[in-house]
């Protein structure tokens, strides 16, 4: 069990339920998040797990997890080998990862043929990002209404933010369809690859506050009145559903497979996981080395890159 001393700001279970995964771990000193703990459910032992704070999904291809750890300069979206049927399961981090701009994101969401991965956020805007996996490719970037109109903040923009519910984004049945819930009561059905969107009423002029899909490909809506309504995906779209199909299942170990054939695990001597990264933001790959010589940036850089050339600046010019 849990230790009395832990206290967990996040909880998830490992992909065969016989292991906890907690964050950030007891034994760090005013849980400042260094690392996590592993807790064998039928022992009860503890053991140290790597970095994280928002959330641990599961791919569908199994043996690969993927979790969020946050930082307001930037957000790494890190991913680990977890071999099936071990006990207790570990976490072993890999050297590929996703960068993110500022914080404040949701847990990542894989398509159930494991060949895309959305994630939503963040503190500052009413982002979705939607990735190719394996590649890390971003092929959808988009805000849902206004974007952050800098600080301090007006009241009508933080309005706009809290209409836009933060759990409100599925991968339907069809490959490559990602659905979202607005405000206005409306599923939008939006394809990532070509950007076109459909747009399909539900609960016309009432708040859509939560969207998930079932195993079987339904859609699961909530209203923000209480409403709850299942549906079934009847799309025009040419793409056979694949979600329960052998083909489905299939997509998603070849994807599994060949992001883990692509990389490494970081290597478990102790060596500082920041230096062992590859990281991509979608659109262009750095080496860890690589960005700390890095010292200018354009202005339609993202923030954290700019932040990440400022302070090298600073630190050459002191040096």
């Amino acid at each position: 069990m849990a230790p009395t001393a832990a206290s967990y700001r996040s909880v998830a279970f490992s992909p065969d339920g016989q292991t906890l995964w907690g964050s950030p771990s007891f034994r760090d000193e005013g849980g400042d998040w260094k690392s996590s703990d592993v807790i064998d459910l039928t022992s009860g032992t503890i053991g140290p797990g790597p970095r994280w704070d928002i959330g641990v999904a599961e791919h569908p291809g199994g043996g690969l997890v993927a979790m969020l750890a946050s930082d307001q300069g930037a957000t790494h979206c890190l991913f680990a080998r977890v071999d099936q049927g071990m006990a207790p399961a570990v976490m072993r981090p890999l050297r590929r990862a996703l960068i993110l701009d500022c914080d404040g994101y949701e847990t990542p969401l894989f398509s159930a043929d494991g060949r895309h991965m959305a994630v939503r956020g963040n503190a500052y805007g009413n982002s979705v990002e939607v990735f190719e996996f394996p590649s890390l490719r971003r092929v959808l970037a988009t805000t849902l209404g206004d974007p952050s109109p800098g600080y301090p903040y007006p009241q009508e923009w933080l309005d706009q933010m809290k209409a836009w519910s933060r759990h409100n984004i599925a991968f339907g049945p069809q490959p490559g369809v990602l659905w979202i819930a607005t405000p206005a009561g409306v599923l939008v059905e939006v394809d990532v690859e070509t950007r076109e969107a459909v747009e399909h009423d539900v609960l016309t002029g009432a708040p859509l506050s939560a969207l998930a899909a079932t195993a079987t490909g339904e859609l699961l809506v909530a209203g923000r009145d209480g409403e709850l309504v299942l549906i079934s995906v009847l799309s025009s779209s040419t793409q056979t559903p694949i979600t329960t199909s052998d083909a489905s299942r299939n997509a998603s170990r070849t994807a599994a497979r060949a992001f883990l054939e692509a990389t490494a695990e970081v290597p478990a001597d102790g060596a500082d996981l920041e230096t062992c990264r590859l990281l991509t933001d979608g659109d262009r790959t750095w080496e860890s080395d690589d960005l700390a010589r890095v010292t200018t940036a354009d202005a339609t850089d993202p923030t954290w890159l700019r932040l990440q050339a400022d302070i090298n600046k600073a630190r050459i010019q002191s040096e």
